[in-house]
């Protein structure tokens, strides 16, 4: 039944300790998050770390999955598990994919972030949603993904001409759908930024996706690599465009790529976007880094998901932290789960290797609760597997 045996990786781990060998990665978030701050530059830890104001919505993100547990089904004989999804015309081995991070081309010691988790979704499965906000061009992190499809998240330019720009090098690179990002036209009140006075774009940090567009660069006097400054510039007054119902109609004009929109949390967008032409929704809080004060992701699923009905993907990120998280937001109701911070720490520690680690730990966790449970498939898993803790 299942293409892959994800909680064999505690086989090998048990297996190398026989040889003296212990795993070279922390296996618990909070470890993983302790020795990331290390490893990370002040300026970058806070960006990636960080959230928006006292980050009461940050920690509720978290902190929602707690108020839930999963209710055991025995002698089901779940023997294999089947973790497999298919959504937008993706057929995935993993209901997992790396959330798009705009600053994770930094978190590598190289600098080179993401082209590093581009490899890591190539090695494990695991699509990643490569962000507008890069070090490396689209197409380069394209190249890396291998046979696991890609998916580019678009931050919306005021320049219609650059958006269709992006959206169309997209295509033809071979992404497989585009994350049109809803809540960052404009950026939430982030306290430890602040604090650095670090804003990663403004000092000329990933940007490789405008520097090297066409449109972009026809707009500029001189080229990027000859004043660098006035690049920036221009990049700070097109950035930040508060996309409208209108421009959703524009843009399912502009391509045949399945568009899934982020941030929606609300049931009536999420009937009024399928209605107007979205293939998809994504559940997300931006992981508290946008809003403060608002409910958690969590809580606003399964309004969403009945909203829904079915007649179209649901993703969902905010908050999940370990392989247990994800199945919590499968049973209620998410087609499929995103990780963010948890991967970016692995990045800082381990590059690939890192990612790769922290991917296959939180799928073998998922898979082995899922074993235990009695829960053979994720068709399996709903909300009648839920009980409310808190």
């Amino acid at each position: 039944m299942a293409e892959r045996a994800y909680g064999d990786y505690q086989l090998e781990i048990y297996g190398a300790g026989l040889g003296g060998r212990v795993p070279p990665y922390p296996m618990t978030f909070d470890e993983l998050e302790r020795r990331a701050e290390l490893a990370l530059p002040p300026s970058i830890w806070s960006y990636v770390a960080g959230g928006a104001g006292d980050e009461r919505t940050q920690r509720a993100n978290a902190d929602a999955f707690s108020k839930w547990g999963l209710v055991p089904r025995m002698m089901v004989g779940a023997t294999e598990r089947d973790l497999r999804v298919t959504f937008c015309g993706m057929s995935l081995p993993t209901p997992l994919f790396m959330a798009p991070i705009g600053v994770i081309g930094l978190c590598a010691q190289d600098g080179h972030g993401d082209l590093a988790t581009a490899r890591a979704a190539a090695r494990t499965g695991v699509p990643m949603v490569a962000s507008t906000l890069t070090v490396d061009p689209m197409e380069d992190v394209a190249a890396e993904l291998g046979e696991t499809p890609g998916i580019f998240q678009l931050y919306t330019p005021k320049d219609r001409e650059l958006a269709e720009s992006l959206v169309r090098r997209a295509s033809t690179s071979g992404y497989r759908a585009i994350v049109v990002t809803l809540d960052t036209w404009v950026t939430g009140w982030r306290p430890r930024d602040l604090a650095t006075a670090n804003f990663p774009q403004l000092r000329g940090h990933c940007v490789a996706n405008y520097f090297s567009d066409p449109v972009f660069r026809s707009r500029l006097d001189q080229e990027p690599e000859t004043n660098p400054m006035a690049a920036v510039g221009h990049w700070a007054q097109t950035f930040g465009h508060a996309f409208t119902w209108d421009d959703l109609d524009w843009l399912r004009g502009v391509t045949d790529l399945p568009l899934i929109l982020k941030g929606i949390c609300h049931p009536d967008d999420a009937r009024r976007a399928l209605d107007r032409g979205a293939d998809g929704i994504y559940v997300s809080t931006h992981g508290g880094r946008q809003a403060n004060g608002g409910l958690s992701a969590l809580e606003m699923l399964p309004d969403v998901v009945d909203a829904v009905d079915g007649s179209a993907p649901v993703l969902f990120d905010s908050g999940v932290r370990s392989g247990s998280d994800a199945v919590l937001a499968l049973a209620m109701g998410a087609t499929a789960v995103g990780v963010g911070r948890p991967y970016a720490y692995g990045l800082a520690l381990g590059g690939t290797d890192g990612i790769v680690h922290v991917l296959r730990s939180m799928l073998a966790e998922a898979d082995l609760l899922m074993a235990v449970d009695g829960y053979p498939t994720l068709a399996s898993l709903d909300r009648t597997a839920l009980r409310r803790t808190i």
